[in-house]
């Protein structure tokens, strides 16, 4: 079996994962077509990282922003180890960054993110590490640049 063949026969097997999940088109075409997908420098001062993790399920997500000197948002990056839905989020969490302005990303709510790509509800705690990172991100970025830390309340996912 060649490199194209194996290929094909592991789209085809994701697919039937992602479809018998009952997951919607937007959580498959962001699981298969990622958007903002890297990294920033993270070293950089106008740059802010959020790393979160969920134990009980293995994911991990590093989200990034990079914020011009009026405060907006003008790139996001992520990288995600983790199932479709952890993909998606973060992919869609990126996108929703761009153009905002911080004030503006913190107003980003889990929720938003569940009913935009109509998570089934297992799969919720995917949204929630989507809001940690960027809520994580925002504080870095607010560290570095002399701005006090904001406290928020400690996500319960379930």
């Amino acid at each position: 079996m060649n490199i194209d063949e194996q290929t094909n026969i592991k789209s085809y097997i994701i697919n039937i994962k992602l479809n018998k999940m009952a997951y919607s088109e937007k959580v498959i075409d962001h699981y298969q077509n990622p958007k903002n997908v890297g990294t920033l420098d993270k070293t950089a001062k106008n740059v802010g990282t959020g790393l979160v993790g969920a134990p009980e399920c293995g994911d991990v997500m590093r989200l990034q922003i990079q914020v011009d000197d009026a405060g907006m948002i003008t790139d996001a990056k992520f990288k995600t180890f983790g199932c479709g839905s952890a993909i998606a989020s973060s992919s869609l969490a990126t996108e929703w960054l761009k153009g905002k302005s911080v004030d503006e990303a913190l107003k980003i709510d889990n929720m938003d993110i569940v009913e935009e790509l109509n998570l089934p509800p297992v799969k919720i705690h995917c949204s929630v590490l989507a809001e940690d990172a960027i809520k994580s991100a925002i504080n870095d970025y607010r560290v570095k640049n002399g701005l006090e830390e904001i406290k928020f309340e400690e996500s319960v996912v379930h």
